[in-house]
């Protein structure tokens, strides 16, 4: 078993070849019977992949500023889904019910990370620049065309289909280019990383509210197609991997082996279970709040304070993750976004009620997106961690793609907004449970041991 933390990334192996320990060789078996497993992993190559990250300088920091502009652009959009349910259903889709008009959103949230898999292995074999440029233009392409579509087919293509599948070629790959930049400071730099989505969840909705009111849906697109594409402009320059990729064939058993580790399991097990009860507050917390009687000058707000929140979250998530354990530190936060949907926005729909939910769940739910990266990389070989949060990301892409058109007909049936709630705070409390018998397993119920 692993132990709780190594100076190195988690999931590194020592192979059966030599290692050096001062000028003497000596078996890597015996390094580890003779030195402990600390001392063998220190003796591997900086050079290859699992070796030692410089965990700062310029190179590294630049990667960090490429990185959150794309997590701006990805998530940050992401974020904002909730306007645009609010505004298809009430204005521009009106004719369409809450289940279909939810499929633009869920088919954003799918193929944003349902390719991951496909991105993964191509990230693994040939890097980021030709992923990040290409999916660049598909992101801001598919917006453009989103800005001067009119039918509901048009925009579940354009937004739905084309952009998303931009993002996910500019999300997937900066991130992991960052995990190899890292070490001991790899839950503040992404925490620091996305920071930008949180920030985009509070620019993007204020800025599409106001814009659409003033110059229209058309133009209102258009300006967040050209501020995205001069941040993914950084990007491009910006992001590049430490240990450049070795194009190597990818066998069908490199392709099994995560699917057989009980541990790898559990953890996409619970972020996948997870996924169904986070995106129905970005989604639907200003639809709800409309129908509890909230004025709609303060309606368009609240997507912004729940990302505000989030925005500290994910630093403080971040910054004690690296001090106390990545694990510890989801699991905690993951329970409280649970139990403050319960709680809080199960029972009370009054204004103060709504915004305390916005804030409260953004800053424990900020967590979520930050950490999957890390706790993946924990129980992961580097040289294949791109595959690995593909399949994570793949896993929480199905569960994004289903959970809206469910949320929409548990609305429109007897379930009603009581039994939306009830959903959402259940399948928080359900996938942050598998996390915890994840680390169960692996360290046992010791409280106090970072992991």
């Amino acid at each position: 078993m692993q132990p709780p933390e190594s100076p190195l990334v988690a999931g590194s192996h020592p192979s059966d070849t030599d290692v050096a320990i001062g000028d003497k060789k000596v078996d890597s078996l015996e390094a580890l019977s003779s030195l402990g497993r600390l001392d063998a992993e220190k003796a591997s190559s900086p050079d290859q992949p699992g070796g030692s990250a410089p965990d700062g300088g310029t190179s590294a920091w630049l990667v960090v500023l490429g990185c959150w502009c794309t997590s701006f652009c990805s998530f940050g959009w992401l974020n904002s889904v909730g306007v645009f349910q609010e505004y298809y259903q009430n204005e521009l889709l009106r004719g369409y019910s809450t289940s279909t008009v939810s499929w633009i959103p869920s088919l954003e949230i799918f193929f944003m990370m349902g390719m991951g898999p496909v991105v993964g292995v191509l990230y693994d074999r040939y890097g980021p620049r030709w992923l990040l440029l290409a999916g660049s233009v598909m992101h801001v392409f598919g917006i453009m065309m989103t800005s001067i579509s009119t039918d509901y087919y048009q925009i579940l293509l354009a937004q739905g289909l084309c952009s998303a599948l931009g993002v996910s070629m500019i999300f997937q790959p900066s991130v992991t280019c960052a995990a190899g930049w890292f070490d001991h400071k790899r839950g503040a730099a992404f925490g620091i990383i996305f920071t930008g989505s949180s920030i985009g969840g509070i620019v993007l909705p204020i800025l599409v509210t106001h814009l659409i009111r003033s110059t229209g849906y058309g133009w209102a697109m258009r300006t967040c197609a050209f501020l995205i594409l001069a941040l993914l402009i950084i990007a491009n320059l910006t992001v590049r991997p430490y240990h450049p990729p070795t194009p190597r064939k990818v066998t069908r058993a490199e392709l099994v082996k995560p699917l057989r580790e009980t541990q790898f399991l559990l953890l996409t097990a619970g972020l996948f279970l997870f996924t169904y009860g986070f995106y129905v507050p970005l989604n639907y917390l200003p639809v709800q709040a409309l129908h509890a009687g909230m004025s709609a000058n303060l309606v368009q707000y609240l997507l912004p304070i729940l990302n505000a929140g989030s925005l500290f979250g994910r630093l403080f998530a971040g910054f004690l993750g690296d001090k106390i354990g990545r694990y510890n530190i989801f699991i905690i936060v993951c329970y409280l976004s649970g139990i403050s949907i319960l709680a809080l926005w199960l029972p009370d729909s009054t204004n103060p009620a709504l915004i305390a939910f916005a804030v409260l769940f953004g800053f424990f739910s900020g967590a979520y997106v930050s950490l999957i990266t890390p706790l993946v990389m924990q129980v992961s070989p580097m040289p294949e961690l791109g595959f690995r949060v593909g399949i994570v990301l793949l896993a929480t892409a199905v569960g994004g793609l289903t959970t809206n058109p469910i949320n929409g007909a548990i609305v429109d049936g007897s379930g009603g907004w009581i039994g939306l709630k009830v959903f959402s705070g259940v399948f928080c409390l359900l996938g942050t449970t598998f996390v915890l018998v994840a680390r169960v397993r692996e360290i046992g119920w010791r409280v106090f041991v970072r992991y």
